[in-house]
């Protein structure tokens, strides 16, 4: 149990919002139910919710340890009463995540708690897989990463040696990764194979397209294929068989097919005709092919794995 006496400060305040503040890793679903069991107690009795403080009120807590840690991208999954993780597939060692275009990967800089790999990590803790307490180093991981505003399928590791294999796998190019975009215009030929050089500035975030190499520029190949057809909109098929920063962004838009929605990379004049937030990419399909040895993971080789359904893909096409 851990008593705080209310300051001149956070008087006025009703009781709910001053434990939220108090205990920032305490998801707010527990906080509720905590001041309905009389967990949390207002100068040693129950209180509702919207009580408002006096200062020198002592509030008393009655809330395990690990919730008043100070809040970190590690313990941010403590937070999440509800988890949302649209799963692919799953086993006993690994899980695939259809992310969402909005959510980000981890937290970028600050602590956020609402991240995919919290969600992940959250889901398993609340169904007992995993047990943080009696782990010395180990939480369960995200293998590869998708932009903010880019959805598709994540690889979650649940144990280390599966994080091992798969990042393995991944330098090797054995998981093949396919992506499906709006683009503007039709794609002439309506397949082939993009390949020039990419250059990243890291300040701006943005990379620049290089017909001959120079220093700090890196190969970028990209196959593609034309799908379907509908109005000024292709649906176009991508396969990376590099994977740099924002490649399939900057290659689409330097042959001249920029993607729908693209602020970065496509046309403002193209795109304020439709009401995108972000860049029409998703990572849409996985194949796991193992030349070499996979260990605990062979039972993947051969195996492939789709989302359910893209939303611009039924919106447009």
């Amino acid at each position: 149990m851990k008593e705080f006496i209310v300051g001149k400060n956070d008087a006025g305040q009703r009781l709910d919002r001053f434990v939220g503040k108090t205990v920032p890793l305490l998801p707010d679903s527990l906080l509720q139910k905590y001041i309905r069991l009389k967990r949390i107690k207002l100068n040693g009795k129950g209180a509702k919710r919207d009580t408002r403080l006096s200062e020198g009120d002592c509030i008393q807590l009655y809330i395990n340890d690990e919730f008043f840690e100070k809040p970190r991208e590690e313990n941010s999954y403590l937070k999440i009463g509800k988890p949302r993780v649209t799963i692919v597939y799953e086993d006993d060692y690994i899980l695939l995540a259809d992310k969402k275009p909005g959510v980000l990967c981890h937290s970028a800089g600050q602590w956020d708690y609402n991240t995919l790999i919290a969600n992940i990590q959250a889901y398993l803790a609340q169904k007992g897989e995993w047990r943080p307490g009696e782990e010395n180093s180990f939480a369960p991981a995200l293998c590869n990463r998708i932009d903010r505003n880019t959805g598709g399928i994540v690889i979650a590791a649940k144990n280390a040696e599966a994080l091992r294999i798969i990042n393995e796998k991944i330098k090797l190019r054995e998981i093949e990764k396919y992506y499906l975009c709006a683009v503007h215009g039709r794609p002439d030929p309506p397949s082939g194979i993009l390949e020039n050089y990419l250059f990243k500035d890291a300040v701006k975030n943005r990379v620049y397209v290089k017909n001959k190499n120079e220093p700090g520029a890196k190969t970028a190949v990209t196959e593609y294929r034309t799908l379907r057809s509908k109005g000024p909109l292709s649906l176009v098929e991508c396969r990376l068989l590099t994977g740099r920063t924002h490649q399939i962004r900057a290659q689409m838009a330097y042959a001249g097919w920029p993607l729908l929605g693209d602020g970065k990379y496509g046309s403002e004049r193209f795109n304020k005709n439709y009401d995108e937030a972000g860049q029409a990419l998703y990572s849409y399909k996985l194949q796991f092919s193992f030349p070499t040895d996979a260990g605990i993971l062979n039972y993947l080789h051969g195996k492939e794995f789709t989302v359910d359904s893209v939303d611009f893909v039924e919106k447009y096409f």
